[in-house]
């Protein structure tokens, strides 16, 4: 339960209740920490401010694996989702991704009181303004609040997300506030830079909010819900919640529309500073970017069970008022919407996260931790994947224990922190798929098997689902054993299917009774096999040359084994060791190989 009394001093300090902040606090408490977490609004913890949704492919991946760590979200998306939907399911599992529609009032209502009853947490109304740290030893001391107000902790974790120094922008109208409705975290932002950290300026948006009753549905394409057995949590969960959600299309019209005004959107007149995500665009950069295509997806998404507010999600915007309005009408369906809140842009300060170490801890000031959006990421996934990483550590550095850090070979939020710490960001990162080298170990159906082991360690998660997932992975394992032991992997595939799998086939060959999450790995492990072979072998030849130096002299012009994209980025980020090459974007296996190759035959220089 939350202390009445009022205290000063803690183990584990937290800045900001969004999804990172949630996790961070969670994690920390649950590890035994007298934690506390100061937020602006108590009441507004867990908001979704941008798209009623969670997960996707990549994301997905992340939820996942918070899941197996014993975080918060997945729990909090099994109580709130208004849909349930497997994104790519024609392809493979590796790539296949889980997406929640979530109510979004369920959700914060959800995570507010969970947090607000949480043993070893204090929660508190405030805003940090400055950062502690001891003169001499540089090491953090704790916070000190807007009203003065002074709380000391060993570690303290920073998730301002949007609002450290938000500037929010609808055309040329300019408004203070982290998002509509809330104020800024002001005075941050110098403190963190008075303490030698390097910040810089980023731009992330949200579309107009539209009212249910004034659109045609019969005019959109219907999205239908997926019959899943599982959502993110390790226990089954029958869908149950099947909220209409639909698809509608820009046209012609409506880029004429965008095209003509476009010098008054915020982003193009020049009032906003930051960058703009490049993988989640307005449709200001939609249309601009891409001029050739006459559409683009829009997304009709519920924002909630109770209420009448619709997410066109694609559809994020910094225009005026009065365009967003002629070209959300221009759109099938929406002919009548009535706008019940204007899309804008928010404009917000982050710090440069190569200034971070793989724990999330600021190089320079011991006991200082930064998660989510400050670290330049966007999402509530990564926001989330980075808290539960900070807060997981942050308890360890108070109580004086060993580091946890996770490798990109066994995780995508361990992909995300050492892509964000090693490459820095020059635009919001957002994870994918395609970011990780070795997809092929990382699928959501052994997310358990490759985390749960280490979560139990450190007392992230209950006996009981411990034992239930011991007993799982046994019969995973027993069950590829006896099916090896009879068969090679050709035979098992004729057997099994080699796209889709042959359940039914698959159980009468098992000795035991297999959940489904079971078969979807056994099947998974089978149809991979000769790809995980050879994935895990690259990555012992990559860790053997990782250390390697790469001459400043080698020319990757000259590779014709090299594209011209991954030629232009070597250029660009001049990687000195191996390892550092690996992490660039779209670095494939044979690239990576063939700079080994080109590295170790180059003429030594004295």
């Amino acid at each position: 339960m939350n202390c009445n009394r009022f205290a000063y001093d803690f183990d584990v300090i937290v800045v900001g209740g969004g999804h990172a902040g949630i996790e961070a606090a969670h994690a920390a408490a649950k590890m035994g920490s007298k934690t506390l977490l100061i937020t602006l609004s108590p009441e507004k913890i867990g908001v979704m401010p941008c798209n009623p949704a969670v997960g996707g492919v990549g994301k997905g991946h992340i939820v996942f694996e918070i899941s197996a760590l014993g975080g918060l979200m997945p729990k909090l998306c099994t109580k709130t989702y208004l849909q349930a939907r497997m994104l790519n399911t024609r392809k493979g599992p590796a790539v296949q991704g889980l997406r929640l529609q979530i109510d979004k009032y369920a959700y914060n209502a959800l995570s507010s009181s969970i947090m607000m009853n949480l043993a070893n947490l204090t929660v508190v109304a405030g805003s940090v303004n400055e950062i502690l740290v001891d003169a001499t030893t540089r090491a953090l001391k704790g916070v000190k609040t807007h009203d003065g107000s002074v709380y000391t902790a060993p570690s303290t974790v920073i998730t301002t997300g949007t609002f450290l120094n938000g500037l929010l922008h609808i055309g040329d109208v300019k408004k203070v506030g982290g998002r509509q409705g809330e104020d800024a975290a002001l005075g941050l932002s110098a403190s963190l830079a008075n303490l030698g950290l390097k910040l810089g300026r980023l731009k992330t948006g949200t579309p107009p909010r539209l009212l249910r009753s004034s659109l045609d549905f019969s005019k959109m394409e219907k999205q239908e819900a997926d019959n899943l057995d599982y959502l993110f949590e390790f226990y089954p969960h029958k869908v149950t919640n099947t909220r209409d959600c639909y698809i509608t299309y820009t046209n012609a019209t409506t880029h004429e529309i965008i095209r003509k005004n476009l010098h008054l959107s915020a982003m193009y007149s020049g009032n906003i500073k930051g960058i703009g995500p490049r993988y989640c665009p307005s449709i200001e950069d939609k249309i601009s970017r891409f001029a050739d295509k006459t559409s683009h997806h829009v997304f009709v998404e519920p924002e909630g069970a109770n209420t009448e507010e619709i997410y066109p999600n694609g559809l994020s915007t910094s225009l005026p008022y009065e365009v967003q309005k002629q070209y959300i009408q221009s759109i099938k369906g929406f002919e009548e919407a009535i706008i019940v809140r204007p899309g804008y842009a928010v404009e917000y300060d982050y710090v440069s996260p190569e200034q971070l170490n793989h724990t999330l801890e600021v190089k320079k000031i011991p006991g200082l931790f930064l998660a989510g959006q400050i670290n330049g990421t966007t999402g509530y996934e990564e926001a989330a994947g980075q808290g539960i990483v900070a807060g997981i550590n942050a308890h360890l550095k108070a109580h004086q224990q060993s580091p946890f850090i996770l490798d990109r070979n066994e995780s995508y939020i361990g992909i995300m922190i050492d892509d964000l710490v090693s490459l820095g960001v020059d635009e919001p990162y957002r994870m994918f798929t395609s970011r990780a080298e070795r997809r092929l170990l990382l699928r959501q159906d052994n997310t358990f098997l490759r985390l749960t082991d280490r979560a139990y360690q450190l007392g992230l998660i209950d006996k009981q689902l411990y034992h239930d997932f011991s007993q799982e992975k046994s019969l995973v394992q027993n069950t590829l054993s006896d099916l090896r032991a009879g068969h090679n992997n050709s035979e098992l595939l004729k057997l099994f299917g080699e796209l889709e799998c042959d359940t039914e086939n698959l159980k009468k060959h098992a000795k035991q009774e297999l959940t489904q999450r079971s078969i979807q790995i056994i099947h998974a492990e089978i149809r991979y096999e000769p790809y995980i072979q050879r994935e895990e072998k690259e990555a012992q030849k990559a860790a053997i040359y990782k250390d390697l130096s790469i001459p400043d002299t080698l020319d990757y012009r000259t590779m014709p084994g090299l594209s011209k994209e991954l030629q232009e980025k070597l250029l660009k980020y001049k990687p000195a060791t191996i390892a550092q090459a690996a992490l660039i974007q779209g670095m494939t296996p044979a690239a990576l190989s063939l700079l080994i190759f080109k590295t170790r035959i180059h003429p030594k220089t004295t």
